[in-house]
């Protein structure tokens, strides 16, 4: 498996990373279980992957109970990152960001907890704070955790160019997690030239689209009301028949070589400049599987050239 290290840090982390969100049980459909789940995780584990992505949000704390139970023994070899900074009203579905100092520690100590670590190796706050906390309060108890040996690294997710640079006055930021796909490139305005400019490790998330780029949904694909993507309107009307003309064209590049879709969809990513990792769910093992695939494509110049042809022509 390939590596790289995160910058400012002693990190090796696995272009792929593992996304933990669906194994939480909660807003991925119906067909989500615990043992498939640590099945997915087995499997990641033994292609590679060392490194896994986790939230308090991902079905209240239960993927980082699953993902746990998977790792098993082999939990000190790998890194586990996971955020900071969301609480949940009632059942759970009106998530919002809290970070006063009182709710990042008492979320961190859960954290740690949960995951039966002494410390966090990447904590990442979710996204900006939307009850009105001081940055400077925010990032304050961040470095103080940090102080305490409670957190090894800190890294922030969704924040712009302005919200990385106030944060950064606080505590050593090492690493931004963003949104970026084929079909989501806001990145490459602002965000990404910002990071490589000032050497901080960046971590894609949504690289196949929320399953968008693998392949595997026809233009009649109907979601359970369980299913997030019954609601992102990604996958209805004409943008997703839009997202689907791109993914027909990648079909035909993969079936070329031999390749699963997703490992067009995730090499892509892997291979722009200033690019950390990649963040890549998986419900089971199956899955896991297609994502390792790109590993033995990410060289092909001549394949790249095609896909930078199609991607080049998409218009979302």
């Amino acid at each position: 498996m390939l590596t790289r290290r995160l910058p400012h840090t002693d990190l090796d982390l696995s272009v792929i990373g593992m996304g933990c969100w669906a194994m939480g049980g909660l807003w991925w459909g119906d067909d989500v279980s615990d043992a498939r789940s640590i099945a997915a995780v087995e499997s990641a584990l033994d292609s590679g992957i060392n490194w896994f992505d986790t939230a308090p949000l991902y079905g209240h704390g239960r993927a980082d109970e699953v993902l746990i139970r998977a790792l098993g023994a082999r939990k000190n070899q790998v890194i586990i990152a996971t955020k900071v900074g969301v609480r949940w009203d009632g059942d759970g579905q009106h998530a919002r960001s809290e970070l006063t100092r009182e709710w990042i520690r008492r979320d961190v100590e859960a954290s740690l907890q949960r995951l039966g670590v002494e410390r966090i190796d990447l904590l990442q706050v979710h996204w900006p704070c939307e009850s009105q906390t001081p940055l400077a309060e925010s990032m304050g108890e961040l470095a103080q955790l940090q102080t305490e040996g409670k957190v090894r690294h800190v890294g922030l997710c969704n924040y712009d160019v302005a919200g990385l640079t106030e944060a950064r006055r606080y505590v050593p930021i090492v690493s931004l997690q963003t949104p970026y796909s084929m079909l989501r490139r806001e990145l490459e305005q602002e965000l990404l030239p910002y990071c490589r400019k000032e050497q901080l490790g960046v971590l894609a998330y949504e690289p196949l689209c929320r399953g968008l780029l693998t392949g595997k949904f026809a233009a009649n694909k109907r979601f359970p009301e369980s299913d997030l993507r019954a609601r992102d309107d990604r996958f209805q009307g004409q943008r997703f028949l839009r997202a689907l003309t791109i993914v027909s064209r990648l079909e035909l590049i993969a079936k070329r070589r031999k390749v699963p879709v997703a490992a067009l969809a995730l090499g892509w990513a892997i291979r722009q400049p200033g690019m950390t990792a990649v963040i890549a769910g998986a419900k089971g093992p199956e899955q896991v599987a297609e994502h390792v695939q790109t590993l033995a494509i990410l060289d092909d110049e001549a394949l790249w050239a095609d896909v930078d042809r199609v991607v080049a022509a998409y218009r979302g």
